[in-house]
């Protein structure tokens, strides 16, 4: 088994899926459980795997050492991808202590119901020694459960980032200078679009509270995917952007049609926008999943929802698609409805009152057509297209 040396003894020791494609509602290409062993007077293993790679997980550490030479434990992050595996390492190595927040504590007590495990609760600020390494513990609550924090070893200039700045991404590399950068931050950004937007006040102050620690990071590993070795500033600098939730001149159409007279009225309202200079994705969700229009919704200013009517409902698609991205809550956006009915029509009004639960600025009450759209409708479809575009102008500064 080949190993991955991240610093000088300190070594990657974590496990590639290469099958997953869900996470939480969102679609991935696989992924990685990064897993870190620092080799020193002590020996310490930072976060596990998920259960069904624990034997990978000790198989990489036998490369190294004996897992029972393994003095200290830091976990993290308690989420199931990261600790799953734990009861099994706990006992394979027997640690001395088990480093984790005050919250880690009580979650896994809460998991794993182990009261005899050797907690040693940390808190920002807390340092460990290890020899000529040492540890330095950042508290990261909610990004994204209450007991998220870093690791950072100042020796190396190295972050362990638990759950922030990765990607669900599995490959072979296990660095970003061996990777297509484009593809890297692309995923990096859908990771940060599905799982972390709704924490965006608490990564822009996260970010600052790092900043003003003058941590010396010229590496970032984190949990999941590739490790930021040649430009870490970049994902921090795209992190900042991201928590700021800063828009540009650019409009997403996403609809769901029965017949194509919604789409039809898309179609429409997408052309209206490009009449007034907007940057525009058609985006129909029979074949554009969740999580990909969260993606591209990441730099979006307006959001133009078509649904037709069923059952005095939205369809079930724009319902899913709604629900998902009220709950990871885009904030500054703005909004408009359309779509085609046989008899009810409560489509329209229902994506209005979402807009309004999210807080969307809504400067049109939108356009409902009964059954087939005419030229009039379609017309009308197109003034809402640049209605939403002259907002979105006048909102947003020119790139």
């Amino acid at each position: 088994m080949a190993l991955t040396q991240i610093k000088e003894k300190l070594y990657w020791v974590g496990a590639v899926d290469w099958n997953a494609r869900d996470f939480h509602g969102y679609s991935i290409e696989g992924t990685s459980y990064n897993s870190f062993l620092i080799m020193d007077e002590k020996i310490a293993l930072f976060d596990t795997v998920k259960k069904p790679y624990c034997r990978e997980l000790l198989d990489r550490v036998r490369e190294i050492t004996r897992p029972e030479s393994i003095d200290y434990l830091v976990v993290n992050h308690v989420e199931m991808d990261h600790s799953g595996s734990l009861p099994e390492i706990v006992a394979a190595v027997k640690p001395e202590k088990i480093f984790c927040s005050a919250a880690g504590k009580k979650t896994l007590l809460d998991h794993f119901h182990h009261e005899d495990w050797p907690y040693e609760v940390v808190k920002t600020g807390d340092k460990l020694s290890l020899g000529k390494k040492s540890v330095q513990f950042i508290e990261t609550r909610m990004l994204h459960w209450p007991d998220s924090m870093f690791s950072f070893i100042p020796e190396d200039r190295l972050l362990i980032s638990s759950d922030a700045f990765g990607q669900h991404w599995a490959t072979s590399e296990r660095f970003d200078c061996e990777v297509d950068g484009e593809r890297m931050m692309l995923l990096a950004a859908k990771y940060y679009a599905n799982i972390l937007l709704l924490y965006s006040p608490l990564v822009e102050k996260l970010l600052e509270q790092v900043q003003g620690l003058k941590l010396d990071i010229d590496m970032i590993a984190p949990d999941h995917g590739i490790i930021w070795r040649s430009r870490p500033q970049d994902i921090l600098k795209a992190y900042a952007k991201w928590s700021r939730q800063e828009t540009r001149r650019k409009a997403l159409v996403i609809y769901d049609t029965m017949w194509e007279s919604t789409e039809a009225m898309a179609r429409a309202a997408y052309s209206g926008l490009l009449e007034e200079g907007i940057s525009a994705k058609l985006m129909n969700l029979k074949v554009s999943h969740r999580s990909d229009v969260m993606t591209e919704a990441l730099e979006a200013k307006a959001f133009l929802f078509g649904s037709s009517t069923l059952n005095n409902n939205l369809l079930p698609r724009m319902a899913d698609l709604l629900v998902y991205m009220k709950g990871l809550r885009p904030t500054g956006r703005i909004g408009a409805a359309f779509g085609s009915y046989g008899w009810s029509g409560e489509a329209v009004k229902q994506i209005a009152a979402a807009m309004e639960e999210m807080k969307f600025e809504v400067p049109d009450a939108g356009v409902r057509v009964r059954f087939v759209p005419t030229a009039e409708d379609l017309a009308k479809c197109v003034e809402l297209g640049r209605k939403i575009g002259a907002a979105v102008k006048a909102s947003t500064p020119a790139a």
